[in-house]
């Protein structure tokens, strides 16, 4: 595991994805509305934390990665917060693109003695415009020919259109760039002949338009989606239960969680993808990439609200696990 770490270091990775921007509110319950009956939440605190592919790029900085974030904002005052976190953390900007009268993703989460009580989403998913699109496509051939691994972070905002996806992963193969994916409903099976493609138990049921019965029907419609796909490794995420590795010609392989104590699972996908993709472009096999992932998981797990592991807590988690 030292030596894996060692080799992660500075490595340039492209985060293409929805960018997102985290509003945390904490307060206390001192009584119920006379309105109606729902609780009157008197806000001690407001934090604002990076999300979505904003968080997979922070996670990679925090394990000694160099992140290339590309992706779509609005104009408004939440895209300027999104790019201050950018500069707080040392994150590029560069490829932070700004889209006229278009919606800043803010997810707010409001906690009441360190439980989230409710969660307000504001956001725009319709498509970016086509000249959006190649401003986006502009960036990455500018980046890709230094890259060593391509990350793309698919939360359905908007971004990711069959077009901007064919582009991507034709410049990755030009380039002999690894690409790692996080996909959602949209356009699931666009993602053609990935080296990763990660997706979770339920989303894979849902594309696949199934409800898996057993494991049986699982592995099965791991298989068909192997086929469908064409991708090198098929990386499911199943909660409590760990995570599955398939690959077509191999046995599949299980990896169970190493999370002690599961305080709040905000991000913990992003760093999945992030510390999964990132072992896998030093050459590791992808079980010891994945059990890189399942401790970053583990330690992120541990935190509340989104956030990040870095190398040293995921080896305190690797000596504890052995």
């Amino acid at each position: 595991m030292k030596e894996l770490i060692k080799k992660i270091w500075r490595k340039k990775v492209i985060v293409l994805g929805d960018m997102m921007l985290d509003s945390y509110q904490w307060g206390k319950v001192d009584r119920i509305s006379p309105e109606a009956p729902v609780p009157i939440i008197a806000i001690d605190k407001e934090e604002f934390r990076l999300g979505g592919a904003a968080n997979v790029a922070l996670n990679l900085a925090a394990l000694g990665a160099q992140a290339y974030p590309i992706g779509v904002v609005g104009s408004g005052p939440n895209a300027k917060i999104l790019r201050k976190l950018f500069k707080q953390h040392k994150l590029d900007v560069d490829g932070m693109i700004s889209e006229k009268g278009r919606k800043t993703t803010i997810k707010t989460r409001i906690l009441a003695v360190n439980q989230q009580v409710v969660r307000i989403d504001i956001e725009d998913s319709s498509w970016i415009s086509q000249d959006t699109e190649n401003e986006v496509l502009s960036k990455i051939t500018a980046q890709i020919k230094t890259a060593d691994l391509m990350i793309i972070e698919d939360y359905n905002k908007g971004l990711l259109s069959e077009r901007l996806i064919s582009e991507t992963l034709k410049l990755c193969k030009e380039h002999n760039v690894p690409v790692a994916v996080d996909p959602k409903q949209k356009n699931f099976f666009a993602y053609q002949e990935v080296d990763i493609f990660k997706p979770n138990y339920l989303e894979l049921q849902n594309n696949l338009g199934v409800k898996f019965e057993s494991e049986e029907d699982f592995f099965a419609g791991a298989a068909k989606s192997l086929e469908l796909l064409k991708c090198k490794y098929l990386v499911v995420t199943h909660g409590a239960k760990g995570m599955y590795i398939f690959s077509t010609g191999s046995p599949t392989q299980h990896l169970p969680t190493f999370a002690r104590e599961v305080y709040d699972v905000s991000g913990a996908g992003d760093t999945v993808i992030s510390a999964l993709a990132l072992a896998y472009s030093t050459g590791a096999e992808i079980k010891q990439a994945a059990a890189f992932a399942n401790h970053a998981a583990a330690v992120v797990c541990g935190k509340l609200g989104t956030a990040t592991a870095n190398s040293q807590e995921i080896l305190a988690s690797y000596e504890t696990h052995r």
